[in-house]
């Protein structure tokens, strides 16, 4: 599992989160997606990471201005696992 942190600036609310966040899942194919616009983060769950070039364009096409874009793996944990 990949979490992909894209920074940006420009949300000022609740639905400026909606409007990346449709727009994510829209484009990628994503376990889940969440944003905040106080953080100025969206956080993105995916099998793989997805296109920085494609995921600046389809954020910065809302109306944001995108900082920077990080990956890291991240391990699935269950129930049961230590």
């Amino acid at each position: 599992m990949i979490k992909t942190i894209v920074r940006s600036e420009g949300m000022m609310c609740h639905m400026c989160e909606s409007h990346v966040n449709n727009a994510v899942k829209k484009n990628f194919k994503v376990k889940s997606v969440e944003s905040s616009h106080e953080k100025g983060e969206t956080e993105i769950l995916s099998e793989n990471a997805p296109d920085e070039a494609k995921l600046r364009e389809i954020i910065e096409a809302e109306g944001y201005k995108v900082l920077s874009v990080s990956n890291e793996n991240v391990e699935k944990k269950g129930f049961f696992r230590r």
